[in-house]
């Protein structure tokens, strides 16, 4: 088979005569496919690479991808032409250029869920933090439905979900007058712009002419609506790929929708359907016990995983005491088991079902000198000191963003207290204006003094200049010239003296290397001189870039370290050796809302029980499920049962899992160490 491709996956690579949907097994090579095809649709197909779009999920993912693809094509400088990002990438693209036909400047600000926090905690007049989250969460899923405020208040079934679509208007119209936008509008806006916009639809359906979509299982109703749109017309076959895995749908507490795979099949009926089964990753014992799991689902599409790899160790299921011995064990097994394999801490993962459980493994780990690293940590854009600057960017992009605004005026401090801000507030909402805006109105000298109005006013003349300079030099070229722009900026606001003004030296010297970090990364992403990447970028176009990052794409070796991680951000990984803690009734499955009508809650254990297939399938050689008799809730003791899932996974044929094992005792411990030692080393 050409390029080294098993038979499915060189089927689905060579079908480009309409839609088709590759249902990828855990581990059967879906990248390889998506890359593969890509080149194929190059070289052999005659598409221009600037007429082709994949889309995945995470920046890291689309990076990845970009590599592969270059490797592949004879001429790599063609991978820089194509469209490889996220959805919410292409959707900053699109309403980049369409931002009047959806009633924006193309100066708009992209607000990120602190900056969303805070206007909701505004509108629903409340701090209680964990409301407002869940009036978050209510307003993005509204949105991804692609439900209006007037629909979501007609589908109010009591006056708290009234309340919560009152709030979600009120919510729209407030970054409506912020000239800003969130991470679900990126996407809601262009699905409302092409059902509306025939002319704009036709010209990004002539500009992208293929698409893929990695990870298609992961899609919300939005999500698919662009698809549709972007696929269907101009009187010709819908030319797209979708690869998923209906096996591996955990995000449906997010909006994704497992009915999109169904949705396929009925929107286009011609749709070709691909199932690639090898598995390329795990053991047949591991993988026996996943499709044994996983057998217990109703199914979209019937499949099963299999190996080239051999039968492999058995399964292990060890029963703990509790969940402190749990995490004790789980320490030494590791040890031992590094010991004898001579293997390395980056080859092993422990995974569990909530953060929370991470905390005794933190420890014993720590006890045992194990080095680690957590999944799911902070964001460096989430650091404060890189959200300081970020608000500077953000306001010379658009004056109208008062949440950085706000930060920006008073980071650092110069002048502006809290009193001329509440006084400027008033004043923005009397007139219905920006806080930029409202410095300038006539009538703010006879609510605000000299002293307050002249620093104000002086930060607001320091941002006009910043922005005036940033839209001449965009217009000349791009990224050398905002770097400048930024450079003079940093010099302007001297924001490392204000760094060791706040802090003590040590961490003022952290948190200035990080700016430094930043800012350097930030100039070489203006410059065009990123791997993969051709065209110079402007100061607007990298503030609404770093709105959608969530870390740094750098490119350093993993530490040698064990991985801690939730099964729900392990998703995408593999590792020689698993461990999965905590696999109890009440945890995995999640106990979930106890008054939930019963189809809800057979489709929550559905979706637990595609949770623990990826957790099973994250594992390459060898899989160790522990479960505890009893955890401590506060200062008491609760019995547990083993999850139902170990049971399905006993009914594995030809799986032979060894059975629960008693904890090891300190001495037993001792013994196995003085064993290791004591063993020659292998030729």
């Amino acid at each position: 088979m050409s390029s080294g491709l098993n038979a499915q996956q060189h089927a689905a690579v060579r079908h480009v005569d309409g839609p088709c949907l590759v249902l990828a097994g855990a581990g059967s090579g879906k990248t390889r496919v998506i890359t593969a095809k890509i080149a194929h649709l190059i070289e052999q197909c005659g598409y221009e690479p600037k007429n082709i779009a994949a889309l995945t999920f995470t920046n890291k993912a689309a990076l990845e991808m970009r590599e592969r693809v270059a490797k592949l094509l004879q001429a790599p400088g063609q991978a820089k032409q194509l469209t490889v990002s996220t959805f919410h990438s292409l959707g900053v693209q699109i309403l980049r250029r369409e931002a009047v036909s959806v009633g924006l400047k193309e100066r708009f600000s992209i607000m990120d869920s602190d900056d969303c926090f805070s206007i909701v905690q505004d509108l629903a007049v409340t701090t209680d933090k964990a409301l407002i989250r869940r009036l978050q969460h209510q307003i993005s899923l509204w949105k991804n439905a692609l439900l209006s405020p007037d629909q979501a208040l007609g589908q109010a079934q009591d006056e708290q979900q009234a309340q919560a679509a009152r709030v979600y208007r009120n919510y729209v119209a407030t970054l409506a007058s912020y000239q800003s936008v969130d991470f679900d509008d990126l996407i809601r806006l262009p699905v409302e712009l092409f059902q509306s916009d025939e002319a704009a639809r036709d010209r990004w359906q002539r500009r992208l002419r293929y698409l893929l979509i990695d990870e298609y299982q992961d899609t919300n109703t939005c999500q698919y609506e662009l698809l549709k749109l972007l696929v269907t017309g101009l009187g010709k076959k819908p030319m797209f790929t979708a690869v998923g895995d209906d096996d591996q749908a955990i995000y449906a507490w997010r909006g994704a929708t497992i009915d999109n795979l169904n949705n396929l099949q009925q929107d286009f009926p011609e749709l070709k359907l691909i199932k690639l089964e090898q598995n390329y990753r795990s053991s047949n014992r591991i993988l026996n016990a996943a499709n044994a799991v996983i057998g217990n689902n109703p199914k979209v599409f019937e499949k099963s995983l299999w190996s080239e790899h051999g039968m492999g160790d058995p399964v292990q299921v060890v029963a703990m005491d509790d969940d402190e011995a749990e995490a004790d064990q789980v320490a030494v097994l590791l040890s031992v088991h590094k010991f004898e394999r001579r293997a390395r801490f980056s080859d092993y993962a422990v995974l569990y079902r909530g953060n929370h459980q991470s905390r005794l493994l933190e420890k014993a780990l720590r006890r045992e000198r194990i080095p680690y690293v957590m999944s799911g940590g902070q964001s460096f854009f989430d650091r404060a000191e890189i959200k300081d600057i970020v608000a500077y960017l953000r306001l010379i992009a658009n004056g109208d963003d008062d949440p950085a605004f706000i930060r920006a005026v008073t980071t650092p401090r110069r002048g502006v207290g809290q009193a001329t801000l509440e006084v400027l507030g008033e004043f923005s909402r009397q007139w219905n204006c920006s806080l930029f805006e409202a410095a300038y109105k006539g009538g703010i000298e006879a609510r605000l003094g000299d002293r307050q109005l002249t620093p104000l006013r002086e930060f607001c003349e320091f941002i006009q200049q910043l922005e005036a300079r940033a839209s001449r030099a965009d217009q000349v070229s791009g990224g050398d010239h905002a770097g400048a722009v930024l450079d003079d900026m940093m010099k302007a606001i001297d924001y490392e003296q204000y760094l060791y003004n706040a802090f003590d030296d040590k961490q003022a010297q952290e948190k200035w290397q990080n700016i430094l970090d930043f800012t350097g990364w930030l100039k070489e992403k203006g410059r065009g001189g990123a791997q993969g990447e051709s065209e110079e970028r402007s100061l607007l176009e990298l503030t609404q870039m770093v709105a959608l990052m969530s870390m740094l794409e750098g490119r350093d070796e993993e530490p040698d370290a064990v991985r801690l991680s939730t099964l729900h951000a392990a998703k995408g990984l593999e590792f020689g050796h698993v461990f999965m803690v905590g696999v109890e009734e009440g945890i995995l499955p999640h106990k979930g809302d106890p008054d939930a009508p019963p189809e809800s809650f057979a489709q929550r254990i559905e979706e637990e029980r595609r949770l623990m297939y990826v957790g099973i399938t994250r594992a390459q050689r060898s899989l160790t499920i522990t479960w505890c008799k009893q955890r401590k809730r506060a200062r008491d003791s609760t019995p547990c049962e083993p999850s139902r899932f170990i049971e399905e996974m006993r009914l594995a044929e030809g799986n032979a899992l060894l059975p629960d094992e008693a904890p090891i005792t300190p001495q037993d411990r001792l013994a196995n160490l003085k064993a290791l030692l004591q063993k020659p080393k292998a030729a």
